[in-house]
């Protein structure tokens, strides 16, 4: 029996959703598809529809139902839910694809306001930059260490259940590259030595940096200042070059899986520093270069809207500089669920592997890290300690094989980034006080604003993902909201048509965000359909089939070509980003703040169409004409009424 003192909320279980009521939502989620089939075909809509509605009886009445019992047996001997334990990890674990820019997520932080003006262009080591990253590494975990005593989020609420377990799966832990699936390792236990520190990573060099002592805890700020620059003035001694082995980890997985046997094949001491690397709390890499964007990059941005108060070059070239760029690189280890990256200017960030928890966990981390300014009078009274007490190399040994694999990992990583179109956007003209004010979700809002700027930008509808969480359930990760509906389809036909009155562009608005706020909260309270239908198809036996699945509509609807996601008001982040899904796609971050909304655009220069400047012109524009539509609504309103001023229902 729990006391008071030792109670602990209690999060249900993940549901497996009903079948017919995941299936009625998937056909209504295919209704815009099969529209535009219609119009662009002239094949009768109303036979397209009825063909896959029968697709769905048959798969309801024998083989799903078969599926969906063979899921309900799969939930009972899991330990936690169905999706988690089962698909959801395996599916990250599986891609092949190398994490940069691809996977890996990143958060751009605002500048500290004791940023000196003069390190702006700096390049090697500066004192700034020691003092910043030593703040916030120790800020970091300091929050961590709140986390596990409850002093801040404690286990008696929902929310602290949920953040906890997930705040635990950022620290002492890495993914682990194998031939076909990948693993994550176990996160290290506080009584192995290796789970104290964290990896420092100067000029390509691996070192350790104890974090926390034996006797006292967490070490001040001042300590691991000192700690800090023994390493660098270490680093930046030290006769020859680093091995580039950092960049490995950027590769294709299988590529990474063989180098990394090759490692450990070569010396136990790999094998012993790769183990270190992955037990540690988390990375923190220090830039020698502050990456600053070629002229001719930033021609093309003349005709937005500039941000206020700093330039869209400085803006860009730091959202690159944590993303990474050809300079960087190799000093960086992808497979880390947390690292913060600063630059001789101060300017820092923070990227991480995606598999282990959702962005938003380490987004929450790292605003606790930068909401204060840096304060290195908080010293901790420990004993001044010898200059190689607390920190020490962690060296790999390599061969001609090993150190040719680096150059060719460097190559394919150089255009992996060269290829990045990536780019950061704040629109200032309004925010979510004024959605909220016009009776609008913030974020059904500027979802329906995006699918706008993909259809003035494309010429054409596509599936378009955004993620809800479902922290409400025990082990809860994530589920879609299909975004693309056929009430978004109606509104954005709407606002590109010159003969639609205002009127039924307003209607059409207000119907669409109430048809996205019911997707979003069935796919926040475990009623979502795609991570169900991802567990149905997981469920057929060899040699079972159905026209459901073999249907080249159901591929079509889960190719995301516009993938989105919001955070929090980012009022500490410059901007933040993820990969496109596809090379003729978008990957959108966005934080709606009161007065301003950010946005960070990844796609690919290769892509057929797609580019980050018309895209985010588009998305202004359909901001701007967003707007306009509610506030000409407002006044014929007020006008009609006469006496009380306009405002819609709120949703």
């Amino acid at each position: 029996m729990q006391t008071a003192g030792n109670a602990r909320a209690i999060l249900p279980r993940l549901p497996v959703p009903d079948l017919e009521k995941t299936l009625s939502k998937y056909l209504d989620s295919l209704k815009p598809f099969l529209l535009e089939e219609a119009t662009r075909t002239g094949t009768s809509y109303d036979n397209l529809l009825a063909l896959r509605s029968k697709w769905v009886g048959d798969f309801t009445n024998g083989l799903g139902n078969l599926c969906q019992q063979r899921l309900y047996e799969l939930d009972k001997s899991s330990p936690d839910n169905w999706l988690d334990d089962n698909f959801w990890l395996k599916g990250y674990l599986q891609w092949r694809a190398p994490l940069l820019v691809n996977s890996n997520w990143w958060l751009v932080f605002n500048d500290d306001p004791l940023q000196p003006s003069d390190e702006h262009n700096s390049s090697g080591f500066t004192s700034w930059q020691l003092q910043r990253a030593s703040w916030l590494v120790h800020r970091t975990l300091e929050f961590k260490d709140k986390i596990e005593s409850q002093e801040i989020h404690p286990v008696t609420t929902r929310t602290g259940v949920w953040f906890q377990e997930n705040v635990g799966r950022m620290f002492n832990i890495a993914r682990i590259p194998q031939r076909d699936c990948d693993t994550l390792s176990v996160t290290s236990l506080s009584s192995d030595p290796l789970s104290h520190n964290v990896i420092v990573i100067v000029n390509n060099w691996f070192y350790t940096l104890r974090a926390y002592d034996p006797s006292y805890g967490l070490i001040g700020v001042e300590t691991f200042l000192s700690r800090l620059n023994a390493i660098v003035r270490d680093a930046t001694t030290r006769p020859g070059l680093a091995p580039e082995i950092g960049v490995l980890s950027a590769d294709e997985r299988d590529t990474w899986a063989s180098n990394l046997q090759c490692l450990k094949s070569i010396s136990p001491d790999n094998s012993r520093t790769h183990e270190a690397i992955v037990k540690a709390l988390m990375c923190l890499c220090l830039d020698n270069v502050t990456h600053t964007l070629p002229s001719s990059k930033n021609l093309s941005l003349s005709s937005l809207p500039q941000p206020s108060g700093i330039s869209q070059a400085s803006l860009d070239s730091h959202l690159h500089a944590i993303r990474s760029t050809a300079s960087n690189v190799s000093n960086h280890f992808f497979d880390k669920p947390f690292s913060i990256v600063v630059d001789p200017a101060g300017r820092a960030g923070a990227t991480g592997e995606h598999s282990p928890c959702d962005a938003l966990i380490p987004s929450i981390v790292a605003e606790y890290a930068v909401a204060e300014q840096v304060d290195m009078d908080s010293s901790s009274n420990l004993p001044e300690e010898p200059k190689n007490e607390g920190w020490d190399r962690l060296d790999w040994v390599t061969d001609d094989r090993i150190l040719q694999a680096t150059r060719s990992a460097r190559e394919r990583a150089e255009a992996i980034i060269n290829n990045s179109d990536d780019s950061i956007l704040w629109f200032e003209e309004y925010g979510s006080d004024w959605m909220k004010s016009a009776g609008f979700s913030p974020d059904a809002y500027i979802q329906l604003a995006m699918q706008l700027a993909w259809y003035c930008t494309m010429g054409e509808f596509t599936a378009t993902y955004e993620t809800a969480l479902t922290r409400m359930f025990h082990k809860g990760r994530t589920e879609t909201i299909r975004t693309l509906s056929e009430e978004s389809r109606a509104f954005v036909l709407a606002m590109v048509d010159l003969s639609a009155s205002n009127e039924s562009k307003h209607h059409l608005l207000q119907r669409a965000i109430r048809k996205h706020t019911t997707l979003t909260r069935d796919a926040s309270t475990g009623r979502g359909i795609d991570r169900h239908l991802l567990g149905l198809r997981n469920m057929l036996q060899e040699g079972e089939k159905c026209d459901l699945f073999e249907d080249p509509l159901f591929a079509k609807s889960q190719e995301w070509r516009l993938s989105t996601s919001g955070l929090s008001a980012g009022h500490y982040f410059r901007g933040t980003g993820f990969g496109a899904a596809y090379e003729n796609g978008y990957g959108i971050n966005y934080l709606a703040a009161p007065s301003i909304v950010k946005f960070g655009v990844e796609t690919k220069l290769s892509g057929d169409g797609t580019s980050t400047t018309k895209f985010k012109s588009a998305l202004v524009d359909a901001l701007r004409e967003m707007k306009n539509v509610v506030s000409v609504a407002s006044l014929n309103e007020n006008k009609d009424n006469n006496s009380e001023p306009y405002l819609v229902s709120r949703l």
